[in-house]
């Protein structure tokens, strides 16, 4: 009898991307919304926007988590990354997502700090649950860095520069959110909770700031390329983004520096 091969093997491992794309899409968009959700709750409740104890947690937490999502689904399919280390990365990326918010979004119901708090044994496994998601955070993107910068990225013209810009500037967010962690850890297990929260202060605005360049610099790319300028004139309104989006990230780096205590 006559044997045949599998000839649908490619379109399964497509659907697959697909289906990890699509659930990564609805994943970022239920972040979202719970970031809009809670909102709403600090206009109704009000409270205090700064301090480790706030409803502004699970607002930025789940705003900025959400577009990132969106944002590393949408850029790396431009990367020259197989589909079976794409999908389990990207799957992987939005599970930990949710850890997070989820782990951010439950202590501040409970009003109690999310990250560097020790008081009890479950506040203990939420705070090193997430620190320990931060650093499935930084393997993961750090390996679609790595990918953006080994081979060059496919998309329209000035997109592999806005990639590699872009994932150049994450690992700084990265570099940054991990040092916020090592220091504040630190300092609570040295018996200084007070000081472990506010050491986080200067490091913010430098993640924050870097934090975005993948998803705002590939977005320029692609709205570049649809408008009748040529290539050239292109080139040139994306490199100086470029830069000024690196001066941006260097002045909140020298402002880190200036005020870290």
């Amino acid at each position: 009898m006559a044997t045949t091969t599998e000839p649908t093997a490619p379109g399964r491992t497509l659907g697959c991307l697909r289906t990890a794309d699509r659930l990564c899409h609805a994943t970022g968009a239920v972040l979202i919304l719970s970031g809009l959700f809670h909102l709403a709750v600090l206009v109704v409740d009000g409270g205090p926007w700064d301090g480790p104890v706030s409803w502004r947690k699970p607002v930025t937490f789940g705003l900025s988590f959400g577009l990132t999502l969106v944002a590393i689904t949408w850029v790396t399919s431009y990367l020259d990354v197989r589909a079976r280390l794409r999908t389990p990365l990207l799957v992987v990326f939005a599970a930990d997502c949710v850890v997070e918010v989820a782990g951010i979004t439950l202590q501040a119901w409970r009003r109690v700090p999310s990250h560097l708090d020790m008081e009890t044994g479950f506040d203990t496994a939420v705070s090193m649950t997430l620190a320990v998601g931060g650093g499935v955070l930084v393997a993961v993107l750090s390996a679609f860095a790595l990918a953006s910068f080994r081979r060059r990225p496919t998309g329209p013209a000035g997109m592999p520069l806005a990639l590699r810009a872009g994932f150049a500037i994450l690992l700084v967010a990265l570099l940054s959110g991990a040092a916020m962690i090592a220091r504040g850890v630190y300092l609570t297990r040295t018996g200084h909770q007070a000081a472990a929260y506010a050491s986080t202060a200067p490091l913010k605005p430098l993640h924050g700031v870097s934090l975005h360049a993948v998803l705002v610099l590939p977005a320029l790319a692609l709205l570049l390329s649809r408008t009748p300028w040529s290539d050239r004139a292109n080139a040139r309104i994306l490199r100086a983004a470029t830069a000024c989006y690196a001066l941006a990230v260097a002045a909140t780096a020298v402002w880190a520096v200036l005020t870290y205590r």
